[in-house]
């Protein structure tokens, strides 16, 4: 009683916080659970068919293709998203110019601020077989018969990759040049009086001491790479659905198109099965528990 007296404000500041989660967090997985283990209909009775959804979402064939396009898209993503801003983040670390500093910030950080309707519009402009600036330039420099990026499958998977890696690498970027900062000076200090160049400072001092920075944005970034949706929505066509139909995809066609609801609600707790199979696969071979 003593510690709710003394603490019942800050208890009481977080009671909304938890109502939130409790309403829209918690309460939708748990019926979510449920209606996986229904025969769910919009109207009507909902009986219980235990595994049944799950071993019809198993055997499914689209599936396991949906589940081998998020691998390749996401793994694309996850590691050139990671090794990318990292790169830059190095860089722009190297330049003395504030001012240009910043700006290249400011340039990089802007996609990541816009929607992926935005993106998606963007990049499907640009890649247009017939008025887009990527296919005007190959025939005014090379002479390359315009070239339908967006409807041929050899394409279709490194463009979803570049476009996810383009529109996030400002803020991964930025994340990067903040444990940058946090380097104590008086280490770069002692590598310039042993005679240590630029580049033996970047890669005796800077990259060890971001090891738990990039540990934490790798982590980040892998908690993401199974739930890939938005992207894909927005630019995927029949042309390259294959290709490109990742798994959330799949739970959407499932659930929203067709009104399977439980079998949607299956393939939905594969992926937060995945997702914590591999983010545990992760933090094991990161030591990220060593942080």
């Amino acid at each position: 009683m003593k510690i709710l007296k003394k603490h019942g404000l800050f208890y009481l500041l977080m009671l909304p916080v938890a109502i939130y989660f409790v309403l829209f967090s918690y309460y939708p997985l748990v019926k979510g659970l449920q209606t996986s283990f229904q025969d769910y209909k919009l109207m009507g009775a909902r009986p219980y068919v235990g595994f049944t959804n799950y071993g019809t979402v198993w055997h499914d064939p689209t599936f396991w293709d949906a589940f081998r396009n998020t691998l390749i898209i996401g793994g694309g993503i996850l590691i050139a998203g990671f090794l990318a801003p990292l790169i830059v983040a190095l860089s722009l670390n190297e330049v003395l110019n504030r001012p240009f500093k910043k700006a290249a910030q400011l340039i990089l950080y802007i996609p990541h601020l816009l929607s992926w309707v935005v993106v998606g519009g963007v990049c499907i402009f640009l890649l247009s077989p017939d008025t887009g600036f990527v296919n005007l330039l190959l025939v005014k420099l090379f002479g390359i018969q315009p070239i339908n990026f967006l409807a041929e499958d050899s394409w279709a998977r490194g463009i979803m990759i570049g476009s996810a890696v383009w529109k996030d690498m400002g803020y991964n970027c930025i994340l990067f040049l903040a444990g940058i900062v946090a380097i104590n000076p008086s280490l770069y200090e002692a590598a310039r009086m042993d005679g240590a160049t630029r580049w033996q400072q970047m890669r005796y001092v800077t990259l060890p001491q971001l090891a738990n920075t990039m540990k934490v944005i790798f982590l980040l970034n892998t908690l993401g790479i199974l739930r890939i949706f938005d992207q894909i929505f927005v630019m995927r066509n029949s042309a390259i659905a294959s290709k490109v139909d990742v798994l959330m995809m799949y739970t959407f066609q499932k659930g929203i198109m067709e009104i399977r609801l439980g079998p949607a609600a299956a393939a939905s707790f594969y992926v937060v099965l995945f997702t914590l199979v591999l983010t545990f696969a992760v933090r094991k071979m990161t030591r990220f528990d060593e942080v």
